[in-house]
């Protein structure tokens, strides 16, 4: 009965963490793994809720892209400049850099702090649960002060 309810935390555990990294790679795959992607940097013009949009100026070769959106909650201003990378094949941005490469892991945190109290209270490993939740804390400050 005991090794069950621990394999059954443990997976739980481990389905929070990997829904966490499923969730993150789908942006900081074009920041962990920038080669061959277009780079360069976005003047924000404008924003709405969702998404700004801004000129878009390539580092390297001519781009076919003029402008570019990017999330609203990675560009704080109008007239800021950020450096970003292109998403293969869309109109759309990622920044780089610290704040971008934090705010792509922020699922990551997000699931490291719900698995911490599943690795404390279900495994009963206090001092594991306790990093994961420094790990997963650290992450999300790291972002908001990056940003």
């Amino acid at each position: 009965m005991n090794h069950a309810r621990n394999a059954a935390m443990a997976l739980v555990a481990l389905l929070l963490v990997v829904g966490g990294v499923w969730s993150s790679w789908d942006t900081a795959q074009h920041i962990l793994l920038p080669k061959g992607r277009e780079h360069g940097t976005l003047t924000v013009t404008g924003c709405n809720e969702e998404t700004c949009s801004g000129r878009y100026i390539p580092e390297g070769p001519a781009s076919p892209h003029r402008t570019l959106t990017i999330d609203h909650s990675v560009a704080a201003a109008e007239g800021q400049t950020l450096p970003v990378v292109v998403k293969p094949g869309t109109e759309e941005a990622v920044r780089t850099g610290w704040g971008g490469g934090l705010h792509s892991w922020l699922p990551l945190g997000g699931a490291l702090l719900l698995a911490a109290p599943v690795v404390g209270g279900g495994l009963r490993m206090t001092r594991t649960a306790w990093s994961v939740a420094g790990l997963g804390g650290a992450v999300l400050l790291g972002a908001f002060f990056a940003l």
